[in-house]
């Protein structure tokens, strides 16, 4: 039984994902709560969120499967790119914000 409820635990990842300006009118909520496999790095993420919401496809990673760079992506409050960007490994409870590229000067 204990082997029955390891896998249960360990296999799925809660995580926290949350969204500003254009990305949250695309989602159409500031925050969601998604469930993956153990393992997910956020890059996994990033790509569940372009397959799930048509209208960010395209807009977050780029043909190479890497974070556009005008991007910020952060885990836990900090940014990824300062991590392993897109090979950032993502662990149960995490939260994973989004934000588009600021316009302005």
């Amino acid at each position: 039984m204990s082997d029955a409820r390891a896998e249960d635990d360990g296999d799925r990842l809660s995580l926290e994902l949350r969204f500003f300006a254009t990305f949250r009118a695309a989602v159409g909520q500031k925050v969601l709560e998604r469930e993956f496999e153990a393992g997910t790095t956020v890059g996994d993420v990033l790509a569940a969120l372009e397959s799930e919401f048509p209208e960010l496809a395209g807009d977050i990673l780029d043909d190479a499967g890497d974070i556009k760079p005008q991007l910020s992506v952060l885990k836990n409050g900090r940014e990824v790119v300062h991590i392993d960007g897109a090979d950032t490994p993502m662990g149960d409870g995490d939260t994973l914000s989004v934000f588009p590229p600021v316009a302005g000067g």
